[in-house]
């Protein structure tokens, strides 16, 4: 095999080349890895090889070394570290080597397989000489070129590799990149890489930086770089600052006063569009660090202790010369500008929204004066800086501030929406989403809602990006001033002009094509205007779900005319947008769904037999399915057999977890609408809801609700789950003896949703089961929830659970037999809690209330 010729026709424009090339190159992976690798590596090191093919062939290793996939990544590293240790060794000496190559794409690459092999080989303690080597090369070498490459090198290390198998050389890596980014440093290219590589270790050289001299060092190498005349060693810089201010904001006093506000002010107004969007984006760090800081300290206030980490103020303190420059930079719009490039228009307006919500009323006394100059200018781009800054601060002020100027405001944005300039209505049109959503107290039935709707409907009729806005607007006002989920809401606002805006939103989404995501967004607000109709609006619900069903059967129709990729993702977004219509219809009609029940059931079975095994529409046409269920009650029993074996297979698919976990709630959905006549199919239930509860391959986060589902099943066919529940009890058990380090939070969080699916199960086996006066593995029971509730730090559900078990053993079991458990000193404790935390809702104090009743009644013999 002529490795070089394969790389080469990799690169080919021929297809049929490129395919046959790419698989014999995978064959010789799987047949001989290490002669496949080595080959490779052989052909980088090779000077006098072609650099298209040099860069391939890196590739090609680099690709062989890393994975985004866990599994995948494991049995890479398993793979590579199976090679003999000559071969891997030769691999390594080839690739550090070739860092200083002349050919600055063949280092570059090298760069990358040099800390792909790092990622695997430096947490088990292999490679240790490869830092020392990489750093000598960058202090001590007079090769530009090679200290560029091994400054690359050096970042891509520190991106890709844990922190903590690096920590104990962090002041090795901090001074040679200190040294390569300082301003003598004359090569800009080393100087470049040396910012970038330091960007990549500021995570884990934080004891370094709580040094206040080096600190100090490493803030005056970053901010001298921001004053070079190198685009991208400025951009590089600022993203620093934006990085160093995420981690280390607590010691930024200093720099700001010195040094920081200034620059970024001067960056902000670069015209370099990269060195602008990284100094507003720094600015945008420092609102989101005051507002996280804000929300701990009102934490802290409300437990009655102090916040352990204090706001600066650095927004506060700024707004008076920041606000002047963001402003100025909203009306840096293009005409022609592409709404998924982002930009410094865009990138202000998201900054000012930030600076909103951290200092509130503050921004709202200067930023009227800009919008009353600039909201009628001739200038559409001061029109639409006007509408945007107006827009931007609707979320952070108090209503009481804002509701005035939105009221003076909100007939002249109407208005505007018949503007000339496309980008001043897409503006207006969000503007009127964000007033709809943050302050639809400001919009009067009887003066506004009219003319509103008027707009928003005639907006349909407008470019696709006005229109998504304008549908986001129309679903605000329906979540706003709709009916809500309230089923006997006879009238709303909305209620009058219900009817024409979902015409309109027919009409469009009769549309063959999606531009923009607006047919999209169309049949979004069509679903959320349905979910909130009134009671008065429920004829024209029917009609929509009869037009539903109506283009659903032609999707089937058409299914297998479907040829190409592009038009099967679109054929399927589709009938996804389809769905979710049908589902907010017969969650709205609820048991008034049953004239037509028939024909969505047949509908749905028709999708699910023709969708494949991986389709999201099958996740889809569970959830209706599952709406179905709850609006039919026990009427939905005679479509459970026809459905059952779709139900099936989605169980025995753990691979797909999500629809797996679906399928798992709809049998909770099932079992409570059905109670003791789901029992034929419990049997095959249980079966499949063990097996994966036990599968190695089904992911985590399903499994609670498998425990979950358990207690629904118990609670649906009461003695008759005895057969099953030794084997269930074993499950729950193991469970309970679950524990999580405390500073594996990932790990805690799941081992505290596996306990409240435990005490779900065991509330249904209790409340099944207690009225035949069963004790079900009573002592293991109180013994899991003592644990958890003294161990643990429970969360309100888990503690609202537990009570409530603890008032149906009571309940169930009266005349003493379980005294001694009720009367543990850790169930009225718990009891007390439940009733007295103030930051509990009323319903856990309600539950805790009535379990305190029951453990009276119970202890006292009562």
């Amino acid at each position: 095999m002529n490795v070089a010729t394969l790389l080469s026709n990799t690169l080919s424009p021929d297809q049929a080349i490129r395919e046959d090339a790419t698989q014999q190159l995978e064959l010789a992976a799987q047949e001989n890895y290490s002669a496949y690798v080595l080959m490779l590596s052989q052909e980088l090191a090779n000077e006098g090889a072609d650099p298209n093919i040099r860069t391939a062939a890196g590739l090609a290793v680099k690709n062989s070394l890393t994975a985004k996939e866990a599994s995948r990544k494991e049995d890479y590293i398993n793979r590579w570290l199976s090679v003999d240790e000559n071969t891997r060794a030769q691999i390594k000496q080839w690739s550090v080597n070739t860092l200083g190559s002349s050919n600055s794409r063949a280092a570059h690459t090298s760069a990358q397989v040099v800390a792909a092999i790092a990622d695997i080989e430096l947490p088990v303690n292999q490679w240790p000489q490869l830092i020392q080597s990489l750093l000598d090369n960058v202090t001590s070498s007079d090769n530009p070129l090679l200290r560029q490459a091994s400054l690359v090198s050096i970042g891509f290390v520190c991106e890709t590799t844990n922190p903590e198998v690096l920590k104990g050389q962090a002041n090795d890596i901090l001074t040679a990149v200190v040294q390569g980014a300082r301003k003598e440093e004359e090569n800009q290219e080393v100087r470049l890489a040396a910012v970038r590589a330091l960007y990549n270790s500021l995570e884990f050289i934080r004891e370094n930086f709580e040094s206040e001299s080096e600190r100090n060092i490493i803030m005056m190498v970053v901010c001298e770089a921001t004053q070079s005349t190198e685009e991208q060693l400025q951009v590089a810089a600022f993203e620093c600052l934006v990085r160093i201010m995420q981690l280390y904001y607590d010691n930024m006093l200093l720099y700001m006063e010195k040094a920081l506000f200034a620059l970024t002010v001067v960056g902000m107004n670069n015209e370099e569009h990269g060195v602008a969007l990284q100094a507003i984006e720094f600015w945008s760090t420092v609102c989101d660090e005051e507002i996280e800081l804000q929300l701990h300290a009102e934490e802290a206030a409300d437990a009655g202790e102090q916040p352990h980490r204090i706001s600066h103020g650095f927004a506060r303190s700024a707004l008076p010369q920041i606000l002047p420059v963001l402003l100025f930079l909203l009306t840096k719009q293009e005409e022609d500008e592409d709404e998924d490039e982002w930009n410094v228009s865009m990138a202000a307006a998201t900054c000012l929204n930030l600076f909103a919500q951290c200092v509130g009323d503050n921004i709202v006394a200067p930023i009227v004066p800009f919008v009353e100059a600039n909201i009628s200018n001739e200038d559409w781009r001061y029109r639409e800086a006007a509408v945007m800054a107006f827009g931007s601060i609707l979320d952070g002020p108090t209503p009481d501030l804002l509701i005035p100027l939105v009221d003076q405001a909100l007939p002249l944005l109407i208005q505007m929406m018949k503007d000339p300039v496309v980008n001043v209505k897409d503006t207006v049109a969000w503007t009127l989403g964000r007033v709809s959503d943050y302050l639809p107290q400001c919009i009067k039935p009887e003066v506004h809602l009219q003319d509103l709707i008027t707009a928003l409907v005639l907006g349909l009729q407008d470019s696709p990006r006005i229109v998504a806005n304008c549908c986001w607007s129309l679903m605000n006002l329906a979540e706003h001033i709709g009916g809500g989920d309230d089923l006997n809401m006879p009238t709303c606002p909305l209620s009058m002009y219900f009817e024409a805006i979902v015409l309109a939103l027919l009409q469009f989404t009769d549309r063959q094509n999606n531009e923009a995501n607006c047919r999209t967004s169309a049949y979004e607000a069509l679903s959320t205007l349905v979910g909130n109709a009134a009671m008065d609006c429920l004829t024209t619900v029917q009609q929509v779900i009869v037009a539903t069903l109506d283009r659903l059967e032609s999707t089937i129709a058409v299914q297998n005319q479907i040829i190409g990729v592009d038009d099967s993702n679109a054929h399927a977004e589709l009938q996804s947008n389809l769905l979710s219509v049908l589902t907010s219809c017969i969650r709205k009609l609820s048991a008034g769904v049953s004239v037509v029940s028939d024909r969505v059931m047949t509908v749905l079975l028709q999708m699910l037999s023709t969708a494949s095994k991986q389709s999201s529409i099958t996740e889809d046409v569970f959830l209706a399915v599952g709406s179905l269920t709850a609006a039919l009650d026990s009427d939905f029993s005679r479509y459970v057999e026809p459905f059952a074996p779709h139900l099936y297979s989605a169980l025995q698919n753990p691979d797909e977890h999500q629809l797996c976990a679906i399928a798992i709630g709809l049998i909770g959905d099932i079992c409570r609408a059905l109670g003791e006549s789901s029992l034929p199919y419990c049997q095959t239930f249980m079966q499949l809801l063990i097996t994966n509860l036990q599968s190695p391959v089904l992911h985590s986060d399903v499994k609670p609700a498998i425990l979950s589902c358990f207690g629904d099943i118990a609670l649906a066919i009461g003695a008759e789950f005895e057969p099953f529940l030794d084997l269930v009890m074993l499950a729950l058990q193991q469970v309970g003896g679950m524990r999580a380090e405390k500073d594996n939070w990932e790990l805690m969080d799941y081992v505290v949703r596996l306990h409240e699916g435990s005490v779900e199960a065991y509330v249904g086996i209790v409340q099944g089961l207690g009225s035949g006066q069963k004790t079900p593995h009573v002592p293991a029971i109180f013994g899991f929830l003592g644990m958890v509730t003294t161990e643990d730090t429970p969360t309100e559900t888990l503690v609202r659970s537990t009570v409530g078990l603890i008032g149906d053993f009571a309940d169930a079991f009266q005349g003493g037999e379980l005294k001694q458990y009720l009367a543990a000193d850790w169930v009225m404790a718990l009891i007390r809690e439940a009733r007295s935390n103030r930051h509990y809702s009323d319903s856990t104090r309600e539950v805790a209330r009535w379990a305190k009743e029951m453990v009276k009644r119970a202890t006292n013999g009562l």
